[in-house]
């Protein structure tokens, strides 16, 4: 047929797929529907229409393929081999879309819809499970997509639209984010059970200026204020042992491997004490952000209200 040798020149001159799915999507649904029913004034009917709309674009469809989808009888039609094989992948795509859309819409639905939430690793045990019990009161049918990591990742996520709202600390300050701070967290000094420091209850920074730390990863908000404490405490911390998570790093101390700067633990852990620091003022922001600019679902919207209105009272007492 002349119009599939134009087509397939067409189709040598212009392969790449995008180009292809942007040309034919629209049409999808039309052809399923015509090949559903055999018959364009019915399908026409009941995809609501016009009789000429559909006939064109089904002859525009197989141009653009560069082959003949439908033997042609009159007012009906019947697929031809290349129809058949053709339909099954339009369903399967039209399936998928469908599916697509569907987990959206639950997603964004008031009462059942979903929140991507991220959070420290150290919020994990105490302070979100008790976030999101409070905030189930009033919202119980809520879902949550629970991602834990440090702030850096967390805020790349955000970024990619992985998550709606993260807990983070330090609180961020870029213009592409909006950040509230919701509440501060005191820092101990965390020593070994027989250190010579265990004995007290406060200490200033610069008494454990000659000890050996173990401290978070490089990345991790926590690790960064801890250099700048130690900095302001007039050393630099000398570090034996980096991980990525805070009780790790109590073990790591309850063995005698060095002393940290960590948030309150969520249970008391053997082997160790945790000493006020009273200079400088040892303590970290918490706070919440989100991208800015970015449309709130209404179980988002609800959370993040919910959120905000725990300024001061985030962390337990």
């Amino acid at each position: 047929m002349e119009h599939q040798r134009r087509s397939a020149k067409r189709l040598s001159l212009d392969s790449d797929t995008e180009d292809m799915t942007m040309l034919l999507a629209p049409r999808l649904a039309y052809f399923a529907g015509v090949a559903r029913t055999e018959h364009v004034t019915r399908a026409a009917q009941e995809i609501e229409v016009p009789q000429s709309t559909l006939s064109r674009a089904m002859a525009r469809l197989e141009e653009d393929l560069g082959v003949d989808l439908f033997t042609r009888h009159g007012r009906t039609v019947s697929l031809t081999p290349a129809g058949r094989t053709f339909l099954a992948s339009v369903e399967r795509a039209l399936a998928e879309v469908q599916r697509a859309a569907d987990e959206v819409r639950a997603d964004a639905h008031p009462a059942t819809g979903k929140v991507a939430f991220g959070f420290l690793h150290t919020m994990g045990a105490e302070t979100v499970p008790g976030l999101l019990q409070a905030f189930r009161v009033d919202h119980p049918g809520v879902r949550f997509g629970l991602v834990q990591n440090y702030g850096e990742a967390m805020i790349e996520k955000l970024r990619a639209g992985e998550l709606d709202l993260c807990l983070t600390s330090p609180v961020p300050d870029a213009p592409d984010l909006v950040a509230r701070r919701l509440d501060e967290q005191r820092l101990r000094l965390v020593v070994p059970a027989d250190h010579a420091l265990a004995v007290r209850k406060r200490v200033r920074l610069a008494e454990a200026a000659d000890e050996t730390f173990v401290t978070l990863e490089p990345g991790y908000g926590l690790r960064r204020i801890t250099d700048d404490l130690c900095k302001e405490a007039g050393f630099r911390p000398r570090i034996a042992f980096e991980g990525e998570e805070a009780e790790t790093l109590r073990g790591l101390v309850a063995a005698g491997l060095g002393v940290a700067l960590l948030p309150p633990p969520a249970f008391p852990r053997p082997g160790v004490v945790e000493l006020t620091v009273t200079a400088p003022r040892a303590a970290r922001e918490i706070g919440v952000a989100w991208l800015r600019g970015h449309p709130d679902t209404p179980p988002v919207a609800a959370f993040k209200k919910f959120l905000l209105s725990r300024r001061g009272t985030l962390l337990p007492a």
